[in-house]
């Protein structure tokens, strides 16, 4: 009894916190970062600003998901990888599914969401910051994988290079899908193999 109100309570809380994510980001695309507040936004959801704030520490934050399962999941991009599936097809796979999930629905208003990120310096600082601190993780994982020491300079620098291609889709006027597709050919690939011709 007390597992299945656990359960309840557990699913009624990702409820309302994906209503307030929904609410904020309609708001956001409709008129701008700066210019909804929060007040606006609980309105939206129905909920009091309070319980904004308890499932959103900050007001960017509405725009990216800061769940720790993020880092999980990139580590488990490399280590549950199915067989004979490079690792940098993986980490591709991983982010692209990451991608198509942060704005769900229609090319539209993923460009649109694009540039409001590349329209407001604070979601884009705040977008960087998120993913960076998941570098450490993601290098500890490929060096596991690759079966070498935790700070060997080509896992740090794949990592450190996967995560950066996060900064490539928010620029503006980029379609974020064609950026991570084409940073991913670099990676896998080298240059001479990918450069435009």
């Amino acid at each position: 009894m007390a597992e299945a109100q656990g359960g309840r309570r557990e699913r009624r809380k990702a409820a309302t916190r994906a209503a307030i994510a929904d609410a904020a980001l309609t708001l956001f695309l409709e008129r701008g970062f700066d210019d909804v507040t929060v007040t606006e936004i609980a309105a939206a959801a129905d909920v009091a600003p309070s319980t904004v704030f308890s499932h959103f520490p900050t007001k960017e934050a509405l725009v990216f998901d800061e769940d720790t399962d993020r880092e999980a999941a990139l580590v488990r991009a490399v280590a549950d990888r199915e067989p004979g599936l490079g690792v940098v097809e993986a980490l591709h796979r991983h982010l692209r599914a990451v991608l198509d999930e942060r704005v769900p629905g229609d090319d539209d208003r993923l460009a649109r969401f694009t540039a409001l990120v590349a329209a407001t310096p604070a979601l884009r600082d705040h977008g960087h910051r998120m993913w960076s601190r998941h570098e450490r993780a993601l290098a500890d994982a490929l060096a596991a994988d690759a079966g070498v020491e935790p700070d060997h300079p080509a896992t740090r620098a794949l990592a450190h290079l996967v995560v950066e291609t996060h900064a490539l889709l928010d620029l503006p006027g980029v379609d974020p899908r064609a950026a991570l597709d084409a940073a991913f050919a670099v990676l896998a690939h080298g240059w001479d193999a990918a450069a435009p011709h």
